[in-house]
């Protein structure tokens, strides 16, 4: 493998990666994904899929299986914290102009492994740290912690938002919008009660959101600022963390809060939210050559937009449909009939 040139090689066994190998599978071109673990990253517990990402995953064949495996949302219900009264009751029922909306929260584990149980074996390459990056001429020479040298000629990261290929690219590090996040997904031994509807509460300075992703499975999400130093302290230890997450949810109606005390103590682990400034992007060098980031890698958000992971699926699928077409000389054809 060292030895040979790659059509493409994408950094990073995560959605955005394996939705862009998938794609470019479909439609002929085999590619190489390096996965710095050992195994698919499975962490992560659940991602909101709107229109837009179910439209991705049948492009790419998978959505039907999906679609069997979690309800679909039909609306979303704020409330107050602090006065405890609904404030607003959406409907998701509402017809679009090209199809009507389809919502639903998707196990981040059933979706990769979904796409990756549709790629050739051996198209993942595990235990794959990619370390640095070098150009030879047109070719560029992707370096592992291994050792490895591997050349290929079109070059993508998909490796998340500390990604080896954006800092090449010259991008900076997303920036932290002073935020913290601790997301779980508690599962029931019998079927839970919660209508398929997304419930949201704020007040005080947190928000916290759960929604059903099956019959059986609740995922929820807990956001907040921390404002003490004993805050920011005690986001390395999970025990204080859930303390501090059910003291500010002390007004949480019962039935929603028991899903947060159900769950694991180890699940309780605070991320910072960060993102990547817009003008970045507009600024920046998204690609440079044969070279690109797509996902996260790309554009990091907020969880506020719930368009992370659906976002990471329109990358890979245009990414692909447009790398096939170069690499099949068919855009090259095309400039010629144009002209």
């Amino acid at each position: 493998m060292e030895g040979t040139v790659q059509d493409v090689v994408i950094v990073g066994a995560g959605i955005a990666g394996l939705t862009t190998s998938l794609g470019l599978y479909r439609l002929g071109v085999p590619s190489l994904v390096l996965e710095s673990s050992d195994t698919l990253r499975i962490t992560g517990y659940a991602l909101m899929t709107w229109t837009n990402a179910w439209r991705a995953l049948d492009a790419v064949g998978i959505g039907d299986s999906l679609r069997q495996q979690h309800e679909q949302i039909y609306g979303i219900v704020t409330t107050s914290l602090i006065t405890g009264r609904q404030t607003s009751d959406m409907s998701f029922k509402a017809e679009a102009k090209f199809a009507n909306h389809e919502i639903r929260r998707v196990k981040r584990n059933l979706m990769l492994e979904a796409l990756a149980k549709e790629l050739p074996s051996g198209t993942i390459r595990y235990s794959s740290k990619v370390v640095s990056i070098e150009e030879s001429g047109f070719l560029k020479l992707v370096h592992l912690a291994d050792g490895t040298i591997l050349k290929t000629k079109v070059l993508i990261g998909c490796d998340g938002v500390n990604s080896v290929v954006g800092k090449w690219l010259g991008f900076k590090k997303p920036a932290f919008t002073g935020r913290s996040a601790i997301r779980g997904c508690s599962e029931s031994k019998s079927c839970h009660e919660f209508e398929p509807k997304f419930m949201q509460f704020f007040g005080n300075g947190v928000r916290y959101g759960a929604l059903p992703c099956d019959d059986k499975a609740v995922y929820w999400f807990f956001t907040w600022t921390p404002t003490s130093q004993a805050e920011k302290e005690q986001e390395d230890n999970p025990s204080k963390m859930k303390q501090m997450v059910l003291r500010k949810l002390e007004k949480l109606p019962y039935q929603v809060k028991v899903y947060i005390e159900n769950s694991e103590v180890d699940g309780f682990i605070s991320a910072p939210i960060r993102y990547r400034r817009p003008w970045e992007l507009l600024w920046g060098n998204i690609s440079k050559g044969n070279v690109c980031v797509a996902g996260d890698a790309l554009h990091p958000m907020t969880p506020d937009l719930g368009q992370g992971g659906c976002t990471a699926l329109e990358d890979g699928v245009t990414l692909a449909r447009c790398l096939a077409e170069a690499l099949s000389g068919k855009a090259k054809g095309r400039n010629r009939r144009e002209r």
